[in-house]
């Protein structure tokens, strides 16, 4: 990755939180952004993107000295820009979000941060409008349907009320508890399961993400749609969360467990093995999580 600027402290720092924004917006609303979250005081702001020689990244380096911008090199998903921008915080709490939901009407005050940090779980979700202001699907449970994983959505935002995921990453997140659990897997290729492999996760190892009926965000273009396809990387995320046995104090895959997954993964013999025992191992490292 490629860092430009975040040399200088921000002369208006009002909350011991840092925001990492991920690029999404054409250029002409970027300053916009930036403007917006200064305002807010945040301890520090990170600019995450992957790279594109279209993008105004070195002039807006030097038109907000306070903000780092941290550009990989190559295409990455959502979540590994994540990844990146967590390495760069040093506060308790961090704001994720996309800059889209920062172009119009964005305020996060002490008052609210103080709010969702009294919450003490691993991510608080924000209440996310539309461009109409009409709320969306926020609400998220995992269901079981003929021994088939899905996850239902609902529009009902109640207060702590608990969900899998928040959409579209959008949340107050615990910096250390993110790290501690490894953050976002990058050897699965599909965002949708990358996203939903941290979040089980978190739940799996005692985590909690809630809602806030105060942490409200408004979408300023269309909303970003999900592929949720069933390929190989929902089999990386079946293996490392749902086929897993707890036996007395332990997680574990027993290899009497490959002959099915074989069989319902429709891989070849060398692929289906390879992708069972990479999980094998890992749930044997953590098998005390």
């Amino acid at each position: 990755m490629t860092i430009l600027g975040g040399m200088e402290e921000s002369s208006r720092i009002l909350m011991d939180v840092s925001c990492i924004v991920i690029k999404r917006t054409v250029n002409q609303y970027r300053g916009q952004v930036f403007r917006n979250l200064l305002a807010c005081g945040f301890k520090k702001i990170v600019s995450v993107e992957s790279f594109n020689p279209a993008f105004n990244t070195e002039s807006l380096s030097l038109d907000f000295p306070e903000v780092k911008f941290v550009r990989a090199h190559g295409r990455m998903s959502d979540g590994e820009l994540v990844n990146l921008g967590m390495g760069e915080v040093d506060s308790p709490y961090a704001l994720v979000l996309h800059d889209d939901l920062c172009v119009q009407n964005f305020k996060c005050g002490r008052s609210l941060v103080q709010k969702l940090s009294e919450c003490k779980v691993f991510c608080v979700a924000a209440r996310l409008l539309n461009t109409d202001r009409q709320g969306i699907p926020v609400r998220f449970t995992p269901k079981v349907r003929s021994l088939v994983f899905d996850v239902e959505s609902s529009l009902a935002v109640v207060d702590k009320a608990m969900t899998l995921y928040p959409f579209d990453l959008a949340g107050f997140y615990d910096v250390n508890t993110f790290k501690m659990l490894g953050g976002f897997d990058y050897t699965i290729d599909s965002p949708y399961w990358q996203e939903l492999d941290l979040f089980f996760r978190a739940w799996l190892w005692g985590e909690r993400i809630q809602l806030s009926s105060a942490f409200t965000l408004e979408f300023f273009d269309e909303l970003p749609v999900s592929d949720r396809t069933a390929n190989i990387s929902y089999l990386q995320f079946y293996l490392k969360n749902l086929l897993p046995n707890f036996r007395r104090d332990h997680g574990e895959i027993p290899l009497t467990s490959f002959p099915s997954f074989k069989l319902r993964s429709r891989c070849g013999v060398n692929e289906a093995f390879r992708l069972f025992s990479r999980a094998r191992d890992w749930v044997r490292l953590n098998r005390f999580r």
